[in-house]
């Protein structure tokens, strides 16, 4: 038994969007160098989180890997990048979907950066005991 889609989409509007949204990445003056440091097969790592996203919202088995892993073990990227990230992603939604839609990936994209946000956020480190 299969599950019902979030909210209307097709795979064939995710890929676009995904596609639409790294261009505009890799033209960022903020965003665009701490992708350019770790994704060197574009084509390949738009493929991947098109599966990440049909995953979410189509309920495919389409996406091995561990989003919040990978943003940890990055080294260089921070919570404020998220507020950039969002930013542009909203901007293509917008541009490309309908408005419905738009708002509704938005919503669940906006609540997996909140948790990513929060998985590089600096921490002081174990509390010491005195």
């Amino acid at each position: 038994m299969s599950m019902p889609p979030r909210f209307p989409i097709t795979a064939d509007q995710i890929t676009l969007v995904v596609k639409q949204f790294y261009t505009a990445v890799r033209t960022n003056p903020e965003i665009g160098p701490i992708f350019a440091k770790h994704v060197t097969d574009w084509p390949s790592h738009e493929s991947k989180i098109a599966g990440f996203w049909r995953n979410a919202i189509l309920f495919e088995r389409s996406y091995d890997g561990n989003p919040m892993q990978a943003h940890m073990r990055a080294g260089n990227v921070r919570p404020e990048h998220f507020d950039i990230w969002l930013g542009l992603f909203d901007t293509i939604l917008a541009k490309n979907l309908p408005t419905d839609t738009a708002a509704s990936w938005s919503t669940l994209a906006h609540r997996i950066g909140r948790g990513l946000r929060y998985g590089v956020e600096p921490t002081e480190g174990p509390p010491t005991l005195t």
